[in-house]
């Protein structure tokens, strides 16, 4: 038996190891096997073995230490957990003897967790389930969750929906605060306001969106001038009828976009703001901050002011038919409209095109790609998928949108700051592989520097999109960063602008609804709430996850879809190669499958300056040509996959 002073120095001795030890801090990062890996804060990636994963979860901040593993290599051994980040997923309920658990459906938990008897609710086995997080396993490997809701099961209506919502921890109620603030609105309430706004009810506004469109949030009218034309955009006042920071607007943030799921929509503002009372609905009265800008004979924009009012629209029209009154059609619906709302679209078509002809020259325009629209059957599953080509309709709203935005984006730069949309251009870790690309295939741009805007800028204009050779064009465009929201201005460089922000989507983006209070703000004297530097990050977290669940959603229907497909050749367009194989966009319809390098005659190799898969007898490249047959379906993955049909030509 140890006496008191041998069990103090056995304690200082225990101390002195701790202290001495080399902790290094981490995040969780799981794969598809049993191991995973620690993502060290020093940006190294420590193994970690199964028996230690099997104590954390994915995401989970920890402290490590380093040990030697197998074959000499150094491994990690958890020794503290310090943040648990994984509060709640999915999975489907299952019973193995007497024990009852959760299989997770969400990626990198790789393990049954138990349920005990209260935490079940009446969950029967092969129901998906919403769980919590109960009891983490850290201490020994044995965690428990509770259920929060049964979601259905497998073939049920609706259920790839509500499993979606509950994956991205979606939820769809309003709470109380936001009920309260919005019973007390009405037709009233913007009665009380219009005296105090510019009148344009008797001017001729119109709407243009699809059929069923029911959050209606801008409005045109344009009319010739000696110099071109005075464009006036009406754009739906939502600030207007919610308090700056309220109950409303704060859960409008928290939100951050309206989320178009197919079939029913997620919206960011309650139906009694969106599709009604803030909607610029045809024939009532509605409150807008109308853009009223000059748009020149070349293009260019001239001076632009801002305006709170009220509008009436007089149409609520579909591009198809603005389209015919565009193209000169002569039939019943066209007919129909008043001779003052023809002329407006005259006159609208004539300076959208010649701002995007000012575009063409001066900025970049996007590539138009086909686009296809899901139409569900009564089980909320794709009965088909048609083509939703652009027509001449949507390339006017778009490019008075763009100007419209221009314009606010211009203003909040005067101002030093505000809320813009940057687009940094290409990767700065692709930079080096396209100034490879450029003095190998486009050798007359080798002196371009594509790491600035001015540089951008011509590549896009000059590389082209149908090189026999090479797609320079394509291979650029997959290397590009993505958009983001920052206070300072700088270009958008995919738009080839100096700055831009938007605001004509209050109804659907916080952001646009952020700007219409910056606007308020300096042109009104009406006090915007700060937006913090950590409420920006959420908010663009918060619309990467939008976009994320919207995708899971589509891309979940579509592999439903994809199993009905007959066995026979269809025609595709190589999107994206990858070291592993390429994915294929069909023509028909857009669904998109991957290729395996394994389903291939030989090896394969990666060329990341081409984005070029190379074998011995054959390659591929983005916006390749192909045929392909179906190969089912990887469940595992949400993957459609496709085979290469017998006749597919290779370059």
């Amino acid at each position: 038996m140890l006496n008191a002073d041998a069990l103090s120095q056995l304690r200082q001795l225990k101390t002195d190891i701790k202290d001495n030890k080399v902790v290094f801090s981490g995040t969780i990062k799981s794969t598809n096997g049993r191991f995973g890996f620690v993502k060290l804060d020093d940006d190294r990636d420590l193994f970690l073995p199964p028996e230690e994963m099997q104590r954390v979860l994915p995401g989970d901040r920890v402290t490590v230490t380093e040990q030697p593993g197998e074959k000499g290599k150094t491994q990690a051994a958890i020794e503290e957990l310090l943040e648990s980040r994984l509060d709640t997923f999915v999975g489907k309920y299952q019973i193995r003897g007497k024990g009852h658990f959760v299989v997770p459906e969400t990626p990198g938990i790789n393990r049954w967790i138990f349920i005990p008897p209260r935490q079940r609710l009446s969950a029967e086995p092969d129901d998906f389930i919403h769980c919590r997080i109960t009891r983490h396993p850290f201490r020994d490997g044995k965690g428990q969750a509770g259920i929060i809701k049964i979601l259905g099961k497998a073939g049920a209506p609706g259920i790839e929906r509500a499993f979606t919502l509950a994956s991205f921890d979606l939820d769809e109620q309003w709470p109380d605060a936001v009920e309260s603030e919005l019973a007390a609105l009405s037709e009233a309430s913007i009665a009380e306001q219009a005296p105090r706004r510019e009148d344009r009810t008797e001017q001729p506004y119109v709407t243009i969106d699809s059929p069923g469109t029911q959050d209606m949030d801008d409005a045109l009218l344009a009319e010739p001038n000696a110099t071109g034309w005075r464009l006036s955009i009406a754009i739906a006042d939502p600030a207007a009828m919610i308090a700056p920071g309220g109950p409303t607007e704060q859960l409008a943030r928290e939100r951050a976009t309206a989320i178009y799921f197919p079939g029913e929509p997620r919206p960011m503002l309650p139906d009694s703001l969106s599709t009604r009372l803030c909607s610029l609905l045809p024939g009532v009265d509605r409150l807008a901050v109308i853009c009223d800008l000059q748009v020149n004979n070349d293009g260019s924009l001239g001076d632009y002011t801002f305006h709170q009012a009220v509008i009436r629209s007089q149409g609520k029209l579909s591009y198809d038919l603005v389209t015919a009154v565009i193209d000169g059609r002569d039939d019943d619906d066209t007919r129909a409209l008043s001779a003052a709302v023809m002329n407006n679209l005259d006159q609208l078509h004539q300076a959208a095109c010649a701002l995007r002809k000012w575009r063409e020259r001066h900025a970049l325009l996007s590539p138009e790609r086909p686009e296809f629209r899901l139409r569900l059957d009564e089980n909320r599953r794709i009965r088909q998928i048609d083509p939703a080509a652009q027509n001449e309709a949507h390339r006017l709203v778009e490019d008075c949108m763009i100007a419209a935005n221009r314009c606010a984006a211009d203003f909040l730069r005067q101002q030093g700051r505000g809320l813009f949309i940057q687009h940094p251009g290409l990767r700065d870790d692709r930079i080096d592989n396209i100034r490879a690309l450029l003095k190998a295939y486009a050798p007359e741009l080798a002196d371009v520097d594509p790491a600035t805007p001015e540089g951008f800028r011509t590549l896009m204009r000059h590389t082209d999109p149908a090189d026999a050779e090479l797609p320079v064009k394509a291979v650029i465009s997959r290397q590009m960063s993505r958009a983001e929201l920052a206070f300072e201005p700088a270009p958008h460089q995919g738009m080839g602008l100096e700055a831009y922000t938007t605001f004509t989507s209050p109804l659907r983006k916080f952001s646009d609804l952020y700007v219409h209070r910056l606007l308020r703000d300096r042109l009104w004297q009406q006090p915007a709430p700060a937006l913090t530097s950590a409420q920006l990050e959420h908010l663009r977290a918060t619309q990467i996850r939008a976009r994320q669940a919207a995708n899971a959603l589509e891309n979940w229907l579509r592999c439903d879809f994809a199993r009905q497909l007959p066995d026979q050749p269809m025609t595709g367009t190589i999107s994206r190669t990858l070291p592993a194989g390429f994915f294929v966009r069909l023509d028909a319809n857009g669904l998109e499958g991957f290729i395996s390098c394994k389903s291939l005659d030989g090896k394969y190799s990666f060329d990341p300056v081409t984005l070029r898969l190379i074998g011995k007898q054959q390659q591929f490249q983005v916006e390749q040509p192909v045929t392909v047959r179906p190969a089912g379906v990887d469940d595992e993955r949400k993957q459609i996959l496709f085979r290469l049909a017998e006749n597919t030509d290779a370059t």
